[in-house]
This record gives structure tokens, C-alpha cells and sequence, in this order.
């Protein structure tokens, strides 16, 4: 027999054996995991453009110079505004192809392709709208000129994607090839920007229709007004607003429809959900410090990385002279979207105009799968699409359309609705906007505006004479019949649309007398130019208003005035609420109330502005909104009786008039009924603020607006893929940021500019630049986020791009 000790040996012996083993398949999995992770990264890392040196570039007449400076910003330099545009393919190519590919895809519903099922719905609703199919009709249609252009474009993406060592790192993670560019696919990007900047489903105005049709109309007028007390328009007449209807009218505490449980307001988001835009002004050149005009432009957008705008210089020779051009692209276009060209400065503000209707179909008695036209009935057009699922399978569509576009819903009765948008006009998409980059002044490039294809947007220029001018760049519906407020039928052919509005018939304003313009998504007309745009839908004017008093308080204006503008993050449109609370907190509201004392001492020793350090402006808000949402719930109770998923909020931001009218009015017939008193309901918005931020007791004191808007702008494979460590490589910082909805600086964690510019145009030099995150679509590039730390803190940077650090020499090579 075998002795205990040789037993235990023999274990040991095993043991260091196993453990042998084990460290040695240890050290092998650690290097196995090294070497894939060195793999992963010099895979990932293979896909970085190519910044200096000679590449091949087919189809080129002429060799092209990138120039690119400390930031990454390419300067181009090209014989003819051809090879420009196929050296931006190829630029765009190799900093940004992914997010080009998400802007086709998005506008053509193909996202579910890339990335799954979980899109396979939201590209169901887009399919409705075929944009795939009128991108291939728009570049049909175009001249020779456009298409020459966009089929440049188009060669220059594939070769700069082909240029590169290996795909774009995202489509390494996702184990996907990315699909070649096609000319039309230019087309998609200004159809992704009709969908982000107007509505794609007609949601206002089935709001109001809804509105219109529960309440009394005294009662919906007073609800969504034509313009508030805050409307600063440039070209102004007066306008009558509704008064606050009688008790005969509308009387809660008669029994009208009583309001539902709510959640409450997201503080967070609070009044600002409806507020989002743009800014654009211009000054004359009389009223500028050196005798040039300038522009100022922050378009406001959804935040994102990489940075929705791309920036680029171009050189090039047409006409014997050389063109000089610097802004800012959109990838997957060839055009520069916002810019200078040494004679003109030119820049946008997205325009609440109304684009669309409505159209309520009426069956056809006895035609089945028809409906009513004056010319008799109609059959609808079925058209069959598919929708490709990645790892799935497809999806069938049946898409109905009428004469006047594709059916979109079903309202509350079930009646079917087509939805007449610009968008789907043949004219909505084209690229006549690239002619601002050779207009002289400012009568060429509102001119040229009125015949752009563009989503509608206010159009601010500035000219090297020192001229502003503003007008309206797109499309414009021609309406007749009707205002296009509210869903009608347009069976009988009494009302409908002509046309595109003629140019001449464009509204415009040149050179006003007192020099200045702005805009801010509110109107900016009256009277018949504001008729031909629609009266509904602004948003509030506090944002103008501000703009116009700080612009008019200057007297020799330079570009670090404008930025100081365009920073400015005082709240001035809640200091009339913050009066009106401490009123209403009198000693004996607060009186055996720690809380809404400790609320009195913030609100009178605020500093009123959108600032991070800022306690009083976080409280404001949320109470604006508390009560915002208190008393629309109560008024509106009838519609979401007829319809329970009606929302208010889509009507826009007419209800800071209403909201206003009724807590300094009091009227008691418009008080909800479980509410003694206009005070108790007040003061029950401020508990609810109060119960939210301290429900335990404590201190306002750490309620800072900085803890609350807090920078979160990410990548899309950063929420596709949420792994360890993704965000801090993918995402910008989680920065504390100044700003809000109703102030000039705009701002909340994902939304913002998305650009900030001021700039004379021939003064260049002195022009000012800001932007988020940076040049490049790629983590391990230099230049992914070094923009971005200027712009979270404002600091001044030019407009020009600076001094070259890198040289790439594109070389013509016969196509193959």
C-alpha cells in the first residue's frame, strides 16, 4: 500500500504540474488578448485619413493641394470648382464617411440594413415618404452642371475611401462593409435635413386641428396665438393678440373635461422642448467699427460626434479670377453651406414657416380602395417596399399615395390623411445653393435664394458694401383657399396649392434703416410678407428680442461684439417670473416653510442668468414649468378626452402668451377647480419643484444649472455599443455648460451650435470660428476633439484656417 506521504507526493507533484499548466495557458491567453487588442488597434487605426504626401485621385483634370492647419481644417486647392468638389469627396471620404452613410440611410429608411431590427420600425415610417426614389428623380432632373458636380463628388468619396488602409473603423466594430457612394446619395442629405429641421408627419397642425375642434374657438385662439408679447419682428406692424375668454366662452368650474394623472414636466428638458433654433443677424457696415458689414450665424442643432459640419477653404480658378470660399460642408455634399466669399457673408437660422398640410381624405362611395377628387374618384397608388433587416428578415411595406402625397395617418374619426409637404416636390432638392459661393452682393444672393432647393430657412447676408439683407431660401408653398392651419379636405378643389411661390413674390428685407437684422426662429415679418409664410408655429421671440436690444445698444460693432452676443446667456424673459414668484411667496407663504424661504433668498439674490454656478435660473424654470404644465393640462383636458395621445407642446411656444395672460390676470373662471385660488395653484408649482429637488429636507443651494446641463454629446456606436471605457473614447466630455432655450447662447446637453461664426465679409482675418468636437470622424485622430474646448469655454478662434502643417498633393490618375 502507498504511504499517506507518497500520496501527498504524488499531489504535490500534480499540483505544480497543474499549475504549470494553468500559468502557462494563462500567458498564453494574455498574449493571444495582447496580440488581438494590438490587432483591434492597429486594424482601427489603419482607417486614419491620409494627412500628407502624394495619393491618386482618378478623374482629376488637374492636380489638387489639401493644405491643412493645426486643427486639421483643409484648405483646397483646385484648378476648377470640379476638381474641388472631388477632392471634398474624397476629404469627407476620409474623415467622416460613417456619419455620411447614417445621413443616406437615415433619409432613405435604410438603417435597419447596417444596423438591425431595432430601426426596422422608424425606417417603416420614413419609407412613406420614398426619398430614395425622388433623390433618383432629382438627379435625373439636374442640369449638367449639378450632376457634373455631384457625380465628382460622388468618385471622389469612393476613391477616399478606397485611399484608406482599411474601412472606417466603425464598420470594423460592426463587422460590416461600407457600401460605395452614389451621386444621388447627395440628394438624401438634403432630404436628412428636411427631416430634422421641418415635420416630417404634419405633427402641428393635426395638434391644432385636434385643438380647434375640442374647444370653443375663443378658447384655442387664446391657447395658440398668432405672436406674443415678445415678438420682435424687423419688418413690424401691429398685431392684434386674443384677449382672455369670457366665462360664457370657457368655464372650468363648470364641469369641462378634467385633466389626467401627469408625471409632471421634465425639468431637464422643462419649456425649452418646443424652443430649439437657430440665430442670424447682420449689421451695416455704417454701424461697424471698420466700415464692413458682419454676420454673425450659430445654427442650433442636435449635437453629435463628429460635429454635424465639416469645415473647408476652397481656392479655385473660374473665370480667369480665383474663387476664395471658407465656412463650413455638410458631409456627403459637395456645396459650402454657410461661409464668405470676400464679397458676400452668408448665414442661416432655421424659419417656422408652414411647409406642409394636412389633406383629410374622403372615401369614394362605391370605389373601393378610392377617394374623392374634383375630377371624380381616385384610386390610391400602392407601391411595395422593402425593408432589409440586418441579421433579421425583411420587412414588406405597403405604401399608399394620393395627388396630393402619401397617406400618413388616421385621425382620432379614422380618416385617412395625406400629407402635402415641399419636401416632396421635384424642386425641394437641388444644389443651386453652391451660387452663393460666387454671388457678388446681397440682391444676388437673395435672388438666387428664392430658386434654391433647400429645407426653408431665414437667409441673412451681409456684403463687402457694407449691405445686409434677409429673405427666405427653399421652397415656398403657394397656398389658396385657405391659411393651411388646420387638416381640411381638399376634395372639391376649392383649396389646396399652385405652385411654389414665385420669386418675385418672396418676402425680403435690403439694407433697413437702421442697419441691422436678426433673426431667431420667430417671425420676422408682418402683415402680407408673414401671410405668404403662415402665422402659426414660431417659436418665442425672447431670443430676438434680446438679439435686437443688445445689437441696438452698440455703436461701432466688431466681430467680438457679435461673439459676445452670441454668448450672452442672460435669462431676461424669466425676470418677469421671478417677480411674479417672489409676490406670490409673500411672509405668509413662506412662513413655517423652510423650503420656500430658502427659495425667496435664491430668487432675490440670483444673478438671472443660464449660467453652471446659477441656482435661481434651474428654479425658474422648473416652476415655469410646473405651472406651464398644470394649466395647459387643465385647459386642453378635452382634447386628450377625444384623443389621449394629443400634446400640447407640439403647437409651439404661443403658450408663454396664454400662460403669462392667466397668472397675471387671474381670471377665475379659468382656474382648475381643485385650486382655491390663482396664488394656490402658483405656489403648488413651486412645491413641486421644491418636493423635486430637496423631498427630504436639505438645500437648494447645490441645485446649480451646471448639474443639470451637462454636456452629452456622443457617438452613435458609443449608445449602440455601451461597453466599459466606449464613452470616454467615442464621446466629448461631460462638461457643465452655460445656456438654455430663451437666451441667445442656446443650449442643453445634446442640442446647441453646432457652429458659431462672425465674420466681415473681405475681412476675413478678424472673423471668428467655433465648433464641437473636431475635423475628423476618428478616435485616434488628433483632430477628433481639439476644437472642442475652445467652444465649450467661448474662447475667440479664427474663421480662417491658420497656417499649414500638412500638405497633400492629390495627382490625376486615369479612371481604371
Amino acid at each position: 500500500m502507498t504511504s499517506r506521504s507518497q500520496q501527498a507526493g504524488a499531489k504535490l507533484r500534480r499540483f505544480v504540474v497543474l499549475k504549470r499548466w494553468f500559468l502557462r495557458l494563462t500567458a498564453l491567453a494574455c498574449l493571444l488578448a495582447v496580440a488581438l487588442a494590438g490587432w483591434t488597434y492597429l486594424r482601427l487605426r489603419s482607417s486614419l485619413p491620409q494627412l500628407q504626401g502624394e495619393a491618386a485621385l482618378p478623374g482629376l483634370a488637374a492636380e489638387v493641394e489639401v493644405l491643412r492647419d493645426s486643427l486639421g481644417v483643409p484648405v483646397i486647392r483646385a484648378l476648377s470648382r470640379v476638381d474641388a468638389s472631388r477632392a471634398t469627396g474624397f476629404l469627407h471620404a476620409q474623415d467622416r464617411f460613417f456619419q455620411m452613410d447614417l445621413f443616406r440611410r437615415s433619409a432613405a429608411g435604410e438603417m435597419a440594413e447596417l444596423l438591425g431590427g431595432a430601426l426596422a420600425s422608424s425606417d417603416e415610417w420614413i419609407r412613406i415618404h420614398r426619398f430614395r426614389k425622388l433623390a433618383q428623380r432629382a438627379f435625373r432632373n439636374a442640369d449638367e452642371q449639378e450632376r457634373a458636380m455631384l457625380q465628382a463628388y460622388a468618385e471622389g468619396v469612393n476613391s477616399g475611401l478606397e485611399a484608406l488602409g482599411g474601412p472606417p473603423f466603425e464598420y470594423v466594430i460592426l463587422f460590416a462593409d461600407p457600401e460605395p457612394w452614389l451621386p444621388e446619395d447627395s440628394y438624401l442629405v438634403v432630404y436628412a435635413m428636411y427631416l430634422d429641421l421641418q415635420y416630417p408627419r404634419g405633427e402641428r397642425e393635426s395638434a391644432m386641428g385636434l385643438l380647434y375642434e375640442a374647444l370653443p374657438g375663443e378658447m384655442a385662439d387664446f391657447l395658440a396665438p398668432v405672436g406674443t408679447s415678445w415678438d420682435a419682428p424687423v419688418h413690424d406692424l401691429p398685431l392684434e393678440l386674443p384677449p382672455v375668454p369670457e366665462a360664457a366662452a370657457f368655464d372650468l368650474r363648470r364641469g369641462q373635461a378634467q385633466p389626467s394623472a401627469s408625471d409632471g414636466p421634465d425639468r431637464e428638458a422643462g419649456h425649452e422642448r418646443s424652443a430649439r433654433g437657430s440665430n442670424a443677424w447682420a449689421v451695416a457696415g455704417w454701424r461697424s467699427s471698420h466700415g464692413g458689414a458682419l454676420l454673425a450665424n450659430d445654427m442650433h442643432m442636435g449635437l453629435r460626434v463628429p460635429n454635424l459640419w465639416y469645415r473647408a477653404g476652397f481656392r479655385y480658378q473660374e473665370g480667369g479670377t480665383e474663387r476664395r470660399v471658407d465656412g463650413v460642408t455638410l458631409p456627403g455634399s459637395p456645396a459650402m453651406v454657410s461661409g464668405s466669399n470676400g464679397r458676400i457673408a452668408w448665414g442661416f437660422s432655421n424659419c417656422f414657416a408652414d411647409w406642409s398640410d394636412l389633406v383629410v381624405l374622403e372615401p369614394a362611395q362605391g370605389v373601393p380602395d378610392s377617394y374623392r377628387t374634383a375630377q371624380g374618384p381616385r384610386r390610391f397608388e400602392i407601391v411595395e417596399e422593402t425593408i432589409r433587416v440586418r441579421g433579421g428578415d425583411d420587412r414588406k411595406l405597403q405604401v399608399a399615395s394620393t395627388i396630393w402625397g402619401p397617406v400618413v395617418d388616421r385621425d382620432h374619426r379614422g380618416r385617412q390623411r395625406a400629407y402635402r409637404w415641399v419636401a416632396h416636390d421635384p424642386d425641394a432638392a437641388d444644389f443651386r445653393i453652391m451660387g452663393l459661393e460666387r454671388a457678388e452682393s446681397v440682391d444676388d444672393a437673395l435672388a438666387l435664394a428664392a430658386r434654391c432647393g433647400v429645407p426653408g430657412q431665414n437667409l441673412v447676408v451681409a456684403d463687402s458694401q457694407g449691405n445686409v439683407g434677409w429673405t427666405i431660401i427653399g421652397p415656398i408653398p403657394e397656398r389658396f383657399g385657405h391659411d393651411g392651419m388646420l387638416p381640411r379636405s381638399w376634395a372639391d378643389d376649392s383649396l389646396g396649392w399652385k405652385a411654389r411661390l414665385a420669386p418675385e413674390d418672396y418676402p425680403r428685407i435690403v439694407q433697413p434703416e437702421d442697419g441691422l437684422i436678426w433673426t431667431a426662429n420667430a417671425r420676422v415679418v408682418s402683415g402680407e410678407m408673414l401671410d405668404r409664410l403662415g402665422h402659426r408655429g414660431w417659436a418665442l421671440g425672447a431670443r430676438a428680442t434680446q438679439i435686437r436690444d443688445s445689437l441696438r445698444l452698440l455703436e461701432k460693432a466688431d466681430e467680438k461684439d457679435m461673439l459676445a452676443i452670441q454668448l450672452d446667456d442672460r435669462a431676461l424673459s424669466f425676470e418677469r417670473w421671478r417677480r411674479l414668484l417672489l409676490d406670490v411667496l409673500t411672509p405668509e407663504a413662506v412662513r413655517g416653510d423652510k423650503r420656500r424661504a430658502e427659495l425667496r433668498r435664491i430668487l432675490e439674490g440670483g444673478n438671472g442668468r443660464a449660467s453652471i454656478d446659477s441656482v435661481d435660473f434651474r428654479m425658474i424654470r422648473s416652476i415655469h414649468g410646473d405651472l406651464a404644465d398644470q394649466v395647459m393640462a387643465a385647459l386642453t383636458a378635452a382634447c386628450r378626452e377625444v384623443d389621449p395621445d394629443f400634446d400640447f407642446w407640439r403647437l409651439g411656444r404661443g403658450y408663454e402668451y396664454s400662460l403669462w395672460q392667466l397668472a397675471t390676470r387671474r381670471p377665475p373662471h379659468l382656474l382648475a377647480p381643485r385650486f382655491e385660488s390663482w396664488e394656490e395653484q402658483i405656489l403648488a408649482a413651486v412645491d413641486a419643484t421644491l418636493d423635486y429637488f430637496i423631498p427630504d429636507g436639505g438645500s437648494l443651494s447645490e441645485a446649480t444649472w451646471g448639474k443639470a446641463n451637462i454636456a452629452s454629446i456622443r457617438h452613435p456606436l458609443s449608445a449602440f455599443l455601451p461597453l466599459p471605457g466606449v464613452s470616454g473614447v467615442l464621446d466629448m466630455p461631460s462638461d457643465a455648460l452655460p445656456g438654455g432655450g430663451d437666451v441667445p447662447r442656446v443650449q442643453s446637453p445634446d442640442f446647441g451650435a453646432a457652429q458659431r461664426m462672425t465674420v466681415s465679409p473681405g475681412k476675413e482675418e478678424e472673423g471668428i470660428f467655433h465648433m464641437p468636437g473636431g475635423q475628423s470622424g476618428h478616435p485616434f485622430s488628433p483632430h477628433y476633439r481639439d476644437s472642442h474646448s475652445a467652444w465649450v469655454r467661448g474662447e475667440a478662434t479664427p474663421f480662417l484656417p491658420g497656417d499649414p502643417i500638412n500638405r497633400l498633393l492629390l495627382k490625376p490618375q486615369p479612371s481604371q
